[in-house]
């Protein structure tokens, strides 16, 4: 019996490397190789002072450590632009899932024509770049007198991030049981209830996906903060990073410093969020 065991989990030990993907293990180790290259540089570099940094190669062990790094960035006004990107980005996911969520469902639950000709209007604004557009952006920004205000930066990065917000949770709502309307329509509940007490909850994986991406492209804009804002009082952080840059040279190890700290954010919402970003991409909501 305890031959015919052995026997039983050798062979299933060989099966298992039989049908394992060599050639996908190899390309994923030197995929892994490859990302890991630039992000060991970072950190390397941002460890160091700038004669440690010009001594030694991008991929090479620090020669010395140092935080000092860390008060030259924040001398550069790191503090003040971390800010204005931090409201910027609440901001933006705000209204972009408050302009988001009941425009998806009066997609999904109305028949009307009109409707049905918004929802490809949306569609149609996947295709455009923001870049083919920023000259009307700039002069209605102007004309409404938003110039070098946050304001300037949060409305055309919501506008630009609600087609494909709207395409993400129309295609969840639809997964929604018509007969779950149908109950609360019996119920009694009007619309809004309709909306907080079933739609919400039963797509708020779809609903964290779009906030993070939301979130990521305001803390991300470059173009909207480059032309619609011009004083260091309303710098983001992508703006910021200039800041190292002179006509002397670039400070690397603080110009690493600051990519680090800003990145770090980012890195922590991917961590908290990542199970609900694949859930809403798929399509499966909060189911």
């Amino acid at each position: 019996m305890a031959l015919t065991r052995v026997t039983t989990r050798a062979s299933a030990r060989t099966s298992t490397w039989m049908r394992a993907n060599v050639p996908a293990g190899v390309a994923s180790l030197i995929w892994l190789a490859i990302v890991l290259v630039p992000v060991w540089s970072v950190l390397s570099w941002a460890v160091q002072g700038g004669d440690g940094f010009l001594s030694t190669g991008p991929l090479s062990w620090p020669s010395s450590f140092t935080v000092g790094n860390v008060g030259r960035v924040l001398e550069m006004g790191f503090a003040q632009a971390f800010v204005n990107t931090l409201v910027v980005t609440v901001v933006s996911v705000a209204l972009t899932l408050l302009c988001a969520i009941p425009g998806a469902y009066a997609i999904v639950r109305s028949r009307s024509r009109t409707v049905a000709a918004v929802f490809r209007a949306f569609l149609l604004g996947l295709a455009i770049p923001a870049q083919a557009v920023i000259i009307p952006v700039y002069l209605m920004i102007v004309r409404l007198g938003l110039y070098d205000t946050k304001a300037a930066i949060i409305l055309p990065t919501v506008a630009f991030g609600l087609p494909l917000a709207i395409l993400i949770l129309v295609g969840t709502l639809r997964d929604v049981p018509r007969e779950n309307y149908e109950a609360m329509a019996l119920d009694g509940a009007g619309t809004f209830r309709t909306l907080w007490n079933l739609v919400v909850p039963m797509s708020r994986g779809s609903i964290i996906a779009v906030g993070v991406y939301a979130a990521l492209q305001a803390w991300n804009g470059f173009l909207f903060p480059l032309i619609l804002t011009q004083s260091a009082s309303q710098q983001v952080l992508t703006l910021n990073l200039w800041n190292f840059q002179t006509e002397h040279g670039v400070d690397m190890p603080g110009l690493m410093t600051a990519v680090l700290l800003s990145a770090f954010p980012v890195f922590v919402a991917y961590l908290l969020a990542r199970r609900w970003l694949i859930a809403g991409m798929a399509g499966m909501g909060g189911k």
